[in-house]
């Protein structure tokens, strides 16, 4: 019998946000996050990306589309046990034929920028909990994406570590334009963003602000691009070690600034 984890969600996220999908184990968050993340595809209604309805893609533009858009931040780090800090950051970088001190260089100022830069050279089990996390969030920031999806970012860390790592990325949201989505059944958590989703039963809860309700034909993501040259890389969900897909200027950077013109998560 089939199931149906969603249900006539439709909703859109504007690109700089900072975005709360909330709801109890089994309510759908998590499976929206998938397809927010191009993970998945939908059985009916329409998921755009970059303006793209990702149902005409083929799993190489697919691939190639989510890894220029979007980075991902996992509960469980997701980090290579043997490879430094630097490395583990640097890693979404090589599938872009960067060469490798490019990649180093790139990496270090990321961890710098998320107060690593004296661990550079450590292996994830030298590293604590909140550490690993800001690594993950630096590997998942180094391409530049425009958007961070963060999947109970704070489960494994305790409430202060998780603190810390929450106010980088509202940092981070603030400074670069970022757009951040994370996913938590955490009310504390979700309290913190700017915009509240919250999920039961595979439907948006109505009433929520800046929340639309429920649509028969949802239009779910729309990232609109950016005015920044895009390279595809080659790593993102589906490759743990790389976790990050994102877009960067000639040099690779991520923007320091908000991007100029807003776009939709649609």
């Amino acid at each position: 019998m089939a199931v149906a984890a969603l249900q006539g969600v439709s909703l859109t996220i504007a690109r700089g946000d900072y975005v709360a999908i909330v709801g109890p184990s089994g309510s759908g968050k998590s499976t929206l996050m998938h397809l927010l993340g191009g993970l998945d595809r939908p059985t009916s209604g329409r998921l755009v990306i970059d303006g793209r309805d990702v149902t005409t893609l083929s799993p190489l533009e697919m691939a190639a589309l989510r890894n220029d858009t979007i980075g991902f931040v996992f509960q469980d780090f997701h980090l290579l046990p043997r490879t430094t800090a630097v490395e583990n950051v640097a890693m979404p970088l090589a599938y872009r034929g960067m060469g490798g001190r490019a990649r180093r260089e790139l990496a270090a100022e990321m961890l710098s920028r998320v107060g690593l830069g004296h661990r550079l050279a450590h292996r994830p089990n030298q590293l604590s909990g909140g550490e690993r996390q800001r690594v993950a969030i630096a590997r998942a920031l180094v391409t530049g994406p425009a958007v961070l999806l963060a999947d109970e970012p704070t489960g494994n860390l305790d409430s202060v570590t998780g603190q810390s790592v929450l106010a980088l990325l509202e940092e981070l949201n603030a400074a670069s334009g970022v757009a951040v989505v994370v996913v938590t059944h955490d009310l504390e958590v979700a309290a913190r963003a700017r915009r509240q989703i919250v999920m039961r039963d595979g439907v948006i809860v109505p009433d929520q602000p800046g929340v639309t309700g429920a649509q028969p034909a949802p239009e779910i993501v729309d990232v609109a691009p950016s005015a920044e040259p895009r390279f595809a890389s080659g790593s993102g969900p589906g490759h743990p070690s790389g976790g990050s897909g994102g877009a960067a200027g000639a040099a690779g950077r991520l923007p320091r600034q908000p991007l100029d013109a807003p776009g939709d998560l649609r």
